[in-house]
């Protein structure tokens, strides 16, 4: 509670509890904290969820760095990204030598728009990254049909999409790569974490080894116990593993997914239907009976000044974000492209994040609206 007796809220939270707590004092008692049985077991029960392969890596950004790197993009490809994203997804990208091109936004989707897209390929173009921003994930069709018409690969950044359906199938149950993120505050998280999920049985074994410094297979002796002490090593390689640590947590996390799920999906659907009588603010229109949220994203009128509403949220104890200040306006990205992006340049400013995690409720959802609507309705030019 905060000092007039008001629940203190967060914006993002880490919802464990003892199972995970019990879990990680397990693996601590057992002495052995790398990579090992509890990895294994992670990754078949994420397999068995996604219906194919899926491989554990240390975070989301490893998983896309890796994904690239084993799909043999490298120094001078282009890999076609949307600007608007977290930063995570262009440093995977530059990490292989490879360029983020940055792309606009669909306004409806916040996702890549790709009569944007389709203006900057080159002859160097290799993939397109399309980033599944708040857990929506736009027409995923549309997206591999470019895809094969141009000849690139696909790898979704799918951070903000864990469990989340598109047309009864689980997104990273289908296509070509799919990467997610297992941070704290994520729909599942082991603390820090990522995966892979892939059916391209090249990809995924040379990311089993890429995980692991480059030495072949060491992943199957690290699940026996045991290590590789005559390796051999044919390719770079990286220090990004999953310890058993984290990997306790996610097998308790995805056992409880059911209950994260639905109470985020809840959440969601307050939201939407107690801004749906606010003229000043919109959102995003997912169907949020098969999106995942792992953010709730409002659009606030251009009239509004987005950093008054932050501030007097702030005064009243409710924490806001902004998702994401977009990449080509960073300094290390800033010349990538030199097509303008209008629709993000023109949203970005308007964007804003309300807190959004399990452990809310429908009387915060009340709080929240009410000192937003207070706010925006107050300060309309």
């Amino acid at each position: 509670m905060d000092s007039v007796g008001k629940k203190t809220l967060r914006l993002s939270k880490s919802c464990i509890g003892v199972a995970e707590k019990k879990a990680v004092m397990d693996v601590l008692d057992g002495g052995f904290l790398g990579m090992g049985s509890k990895v294994q077991a992670f990754e078949i029960a994420l397999s068995k969820f996604f219906g194919r392969p899926a491989i554990c890596v240390v975070n989301g950004t490893a998983a896309l760095h890796l994904a690239l790197q084993a799909s043999g993009i490298g120094r001078n490809d282009e890999v076609l990204v949307q600007s608007l994203t977290y930063v995570a997804s262009f440093q995977a990208i530059s990490a292989t030598g490879a360029i983020p091109i940055a792309c606009d936004i669909d306004p409806i989707t916040c996702g890549i728009d790709l009569e944007d897209a389709s203006k900057r390929i080159t002859k160097q173009t290799r993939a397109i990254m399309p980033v599944h921003y708040a857990g929506g994930v736009g027409d995923l069709d549309e997206i591999y049909t470019f895809a094969e018409k141009h000849g690139l690969r696909v790898i979704e950044d799918g951070a903000h999409a864990f469990g989340t359906q598109y047309k009864g199938q689980i997104v990273g149950g289908f296509g070509d790569i799919s990467c997610f993120s297992f941070d704290g505050i994520k729909n599942i998280t082991s603390g820090e974490g990522g995966c892979i999920v892939s059916d391209d049985k090249d990809v995924i074994e040379k990311i089993k080894n890429a995980r692991l410094l480059g030495v072949e297979n060491d992943t199957e002796k690290r699940f026996s116990g045991s290590r590789s002490w005559s390796p051999d090593v044919n390719f770079q390689g990286w220090r990004y593993h999953m310890s058993d640590i984290m990997a306790a947590i996610g097998i308790v996390q995805l056992e409880n997914f059911g209950y994260h799920k639905t109470q985020r999906q809840e959440l969601a659907k307050g939201y939407a239907n107690l801004l749906s009588k606010e003229p000043l603010i919109t959102f995003f229109d997912h169907d949020y009976n098969f999106v995942v949220p792992h953010i709730f994203v409002v659009v606030l009128d251009s009239s509004i000044d987005r950093e008054v509403v932050m501030s007097f949220l702030s005064e009243r104890g409710i924490p806001a974000g902004i998702h994401y200040k977009p990449n080509h306006t960073l300094s290390f990205f800033k010349n990538q492209s030199s097509l303008p992006l209008p629709t993000t340049d023109g949203l970005y400013p308007r964007l804003l994040t309300l807190p959004l995690h399990p452990e809310l409720d429908f009387d915060d959802l009340l709080r929240i609206v009410s000192v937003l609507s207070e706010v925006v309705n107050k300060n309309a030019k």
